[in-house]
């Protein structure tokens, strides 16, 4: 059996280059997304209501939270392509792993506050004075268990997969250090220093751009086993006697 050609295993390096953009554009709507924050719903109900009832609210999380997540997954995907040819590959798996069901959990939780939030919103304004409640009841346990799983699956795979990125290259060291500090700190800083968050998406962001420049000429593709029955000149055949 003859050994596959180059141009047959081609594609697959072009079609992973193209979405390894997909990194930076994930941290550019992260970004984007989170320049402004949400009133506290227990301190000023009113005015939670009326945030969360504008379009520049669903715009953002539709598109910054929802599809940004869906565009990340495809360029850790794409990462992961070339990161199992490198150093880590165990690494990158389980952080890429950890990563993509982080992302799925916190989807839950994007589309929620996406289409639940301002219907609520809209109720409370309209007098239904039970928005209140229900958006405890909303916001109750299984979210929040669903939200601390998300989380811990978050932080350990993003920081797992700049790792991964880091100990690919020497070219990759700084890059791949800061787009797992950035994608760690994103989440927790929303939550402590919010005006540092949208500073983290564009850390990630930043980063990305330099491992999506680097990371394809970083790795050396595996090549295909060579038959050496192909290669080795056939023996001599003894003439009868």
């Amino acid at each position: 059996m003859n050994a596959t050609p180059d141009n047959d295993r081609a594609p697959l390096p072009r079609i992973a280059a193209a979405a390894l953009w997909m990194l930076p554009v994930h941290g550019v709507l992260l970004a984007l997304g989170t320049l402004t924050h949400e009133p506290d719903h227990a301190a000023d109900f009113t005015a939670w209501s009326e945030y969360v009832t504008t379009d520049r609210f669903v715009i953002s999380h539709v598109v910054a939270s929802v599809l940004g997540a869906g565009l990340g997954a495809v360029g850790v995907a794409a990462a992961l392509c070339y990161l199992v040819r490198g150093r880590a590959a165990g690494t990158a798996v389980v952080g890429a792993a950890l990563t993509l069901v982080g992302s799925t959990m916190f989807v839950a939780m994007f589309g929620t506050a996406a289409f639940a939030q301002p219907a609520m919103g809209r109720a409370f304004l309209d007098g239904d004075g039970a928005m209140r409640a229900f958006y405890d009841e909303v916001y109750g346990a299984p979210l929040l268990v669903n939200f601390a799983i998300g989380a811990v699956c978050w932080l350990v795979g993003a920081g797992l997969l700049g790792l991964a990125v880091a100990r690919t290259g020497p070219e990759l060291r700084w890059a791949g250090y800061l787009y797992g500090t950035g994608l760690v700190l994103f989440p927790l800083t929303g939550f402590t220093i919010s005006f540092l968050q949208p500073v983290m998406g564009a850390v990630s962001a930043a980063a990305a751009v330099v491992v999506a420049l680097r990371l394809p000429a970083a790795v050396t593709p595996r090549q295909e086993p060579v038959d050496q029955r192909s290669r080795t000149p056939d023996a001599p055949t003894r003439p009868q006697g």
